[in-house]
């Protein structure tokens, strides 16, 4: 049986000394009073309570599913009592803004719970998911009536969210919607179509849910540029809990994975909802809430890929299997070759997923509390650019490493009894969701590099090679390495934006492998910096230190030596692919 067991002390080794996270608090007024002992605090309670309370529901809840029966839905044994102790100890909370009822602490503390939360049970992490992106699109977008009316019920936990986007003719073309809102005269509107997959739209652990809906007011131009939000709770707040909105759960889905989690179809039938943001303006409103939950999907991979890992790992170390060559004794898994290659490029993928999702959760910090202004837009800027690198690789690296891992255990990973092949199942949704790994990669590419000129690329670059060049003389080898991969891709950067405006496909040809190949330089930023701190800080674990070092190193030995694969397909998608016929067999 899969055992959790939270990583507290690589998540501290990243927060502390790799993004030497307390230093930089310091500088930000807003978050001047956490330091590293608070944050320790705030990670070990949420180990505490991920291992103790909602792991132990994992298997449980992907062997019960969720229920559902003349419209209302029944969550699995114990997903109802986890979520009020959740609420109890305050986590929905941990990094909103205390106006609000919130804690106010940093981003990257909270990246670490929701490692955390979807490591140990990835299908009850659903409901509270979309909780803080809710939270930040209100906050930016909605009017000050609805933010006093809503938000402290949000932040506090007291009633869960909802995204309605996808309709069953409208997946990732958003601009095919076709719900509509008619106003009323008192400034409401009422709003009628059906939305599916919606996560969560029905369950039993909130008395009230609140459905951000996309949908289309009459006079709206069609496409995409012509869709509202609109905000549309399930009880109505003039009378909470006695009159029941237009909001109907028509049934779930039976799925692959995350069966915990009730994925909901929804009907809307003159549902009164109150307008988010301006009309014709709802897209760029749930983007706000849309990136938020894209960087939470690249930290559920993070927390597969971690667990998975450990799970191999501690069953490759007791598993006695075969014979090494010259000897007559039976060995354990973990003394085979195969193995140990397996499961360092496991861990290597893990805590690299790790530092590259948690340095996204810092430019929030520091987007949202520098008081440098100029520092902000750029943090801003970063984030932009690093979200749909976050989001498709790290949740590509969950199912690679949850896969891998299944292999270690081979036949007994096939099976229920060990958890593993669930693992496999519940981390395969993260590379769907909240926008496929396909969209990300073209969002990168036309939107954030070729849109500006490969302006905010180039930032992303020069920050890369400042890591290059301040390395010292133990990293040299591997600092040149990078360098060298670095130079490949400034050199390419022109000759992408000029393809890009003579080929209008040409920018999709290379949307995967230019991601990839990104997220490969910034994963070599982030283990050259732990090269730099695990031979320059005394006073570390040496068990760490000697782990960090090696893994670090196998980066750098095998796993950059992919960009040069991907450099050369980059090449070769100057030349138009033939086009593939269906007609042909």
């Amino acid at each position: 049986m899969r055992i959790y067991e939270p990583p507290l002390d690589d998540i501290r080794f990243v927060l502390e000394h790799v993004l030497e996270l307390p230093a930089q608090w310091a500088t930000m007024p807003a978050l001047a009073d956490y330091d590293a002992d608070i944050a320790r605090q705030v990670v070990q309670e949420a180990g505490r309570f991920t291992a103790g309370i909602l792991a132990p529901l994992n298997a449980t809840g992907d062997h019960q599913g969720c229920t559902w029966e003349h419209g209302e839905v029944r969550t699995p044994d114990g997903f109802a009592e986890a979520y009020r102790a959740y609420v109890e100890g305050g986590w929905p909370a941990l990094a909103c803004e205390p106006a609000w009822g919130g804690q106010g602490l940093p981003h990257a503390v909270n990246a670490a719970l929701v490692e955390m939360i979807s490591a140990s049970n990835h299908a009850w992490g659903m409901y509270p998911g979309l909780l803080h992106g809710a939270y930040a699109c209100l906050l930016e977008n909605g009017s000050e009536a609805l933010k006093q009316q809503f938000l402290p019920r949000m932040v506090s936990g007291e009633w869960l969210c909802t995204m309605c986007l996808t309709e069953p003719q409208a997946g990732s073309d958003l601009g095919l919607i076709r719900t509509h809102a008619v106003a009323l005269d008192d400034g409401r509107f009422t709003l009628s179509g059906t939305k599916i997959f919606v996560s969560g739209g029905e369950h039993d652990l909130t008395d009230n849910i609140l459905h951000l809906v996309l949908a289309r007011l009459p006079d709206a131009p069609p496409g995409p540029k012509g869709l509202s939000l609109f905000l549309v709770p399930k009880y109505l707040p003039d009378a909470i809990g006695t009159t029941r909105n237009g909001v109907t759960c028509d049934g779930i889905e039976s799925k692959m994975g995350i069966k915990g989690s009730a994925t909901c179809t929804m009907r809307l039938e003159n549902a009164i909802g109150w307008l988010v943001g301006d009309a014709n303006q709802g897209l760029a409103a749930m983007f706000v809430m849309m990136n938020a939950a894209r960087l939470h999907v690249g930290l559920q991979g993070v927390g597969h890929a971690d667990a998975c890992y450990r799970h191999a790992l501690r069953y490759a170390s007791e598993r006695l299997q075969g014979r090494l060559p010259g000897s007559s004794a039976t060995t354990s898994l973990l003394t085979h070759p195969a193995m140990q290659q397996s499961l360092l490029a496991q861990r290597c993928a893990a805590e690299g997923a790790r530092m590259l999702a948690y340095g996204a959760a810092q430019q929030i910090d520091i987007a949202e509390h520098h008081p440098d202004p100029g520092i902000r837009a750029s943090a801003h800027e970063a984030l932009g650019l690093l979200t749909p690198v976050v989001k498709a690789w790290c949740s590509e690296t969950g199912f690679k490493v949850a896969s891998a891992a299944l292999q270690v255990f081979g036949g007994h990973g096939y099976v229920a009894e060990t958890g593993a092949e669930q693992s496999v199942r519940d981390s395969r949704i993260s590379m769907i969701y909240e926008g496929t790994n396909e969209i990300q990669a073209i969002d990168l590419v036309v939107r954030k590099v070729v849109a500006d000129g490969g302006r905010a690329y180039s930032a992303l670059l020069d920050e890369i090679a400042a890591e290059c060049e301040s390395a010292g003389f133990a990293e040299r080898g591997q600092a040149d390495i990078l360098a060298e991969h670095l130079a490949v891709s400034r050199a390419r950067l022109p000759d992408i934006l000029d393809l890009s405006g003579r080929d209008k496909l040409y920018a999709y040809r290379i949307a995967d492998d230019f991601l990839a190949a990104t997220a490969l330089l910034c994963l070599g930023r982030w283990w050259l910096r732990t090269l730099k701190v695990v031979r320059g800080t005394p006073g570390l674990d040496p068990a760490l230190v000697r782990a960090k070092d090696v893994t670090a190193c196998y980066f750098f030995d095998f796993e950059l030596a992919q960009k040069r694969f991907l450099d050369h397909r980059l090449h070769m998608a100057r030349t138009p692919m033939t086009t593939f016929d269906v007609s042909q067999h």
